[in-house]
């Protein structure tokens, strides 16, 4: 068996409405609501499945927690854009612009985190190995 991407990853939070306004807004994700009220947030060909701490859907994570996330989203809007959005949106920037090394390419990220104190990177990849 070889796995070829991602489909989506679920994020337990505290206040669905909460997160997804700030996804939506901070970072132009789509919300989604599908079967049963569940809540998604949607970005190119992926998205984020939202669970309600105490009230998540089965089959779930051993141990669902609110700020347990650390991931990395990728887009080509140039990082200073980015960073000038991001901070203009009220969100600080803890760290970046940082070059790191991604899953295809080198990047360059910055992190910040969500309402939920989840860690998000926004990187661009630096050659064309990522594309």
């Amino acid at each position: 068996m070889k796995v070829d991407g991602i489909d989506h990853f679920v994020l337990t939070v505290r206040d669905i409405e909460t997160t997804s306004d700030f996804y939506s807004r901070v970072l132009g994700m789509e919300v989604e609501e599908f079967e049963g009220g569940r809540r998604a947030l949607k970005f190119g060909r992926q998205k984020i499945n939202l669970h309600q701490i105490g009230a998540e859907f089965e089959p779930k994570a051993g141990k669902p927690t609110p700020g347990s996330g650390d991931f990395c989203l990728i887009t080509d809007v140039p990082l200073e854009r980015i960073v000038e959005h991001v901070r203009s949106c009220g969100v600080e920037i803890i760290e970046g612009p940082v070059s790191r090394t991604g899953a295809t390419s080198r990047l360059e990220s910055i992190y910040f985190r969500d309402p939920e104190d989840n860690l998000v990177e926004v990187s661009n990849y630096v050659d064309s190995a990522g594309e």
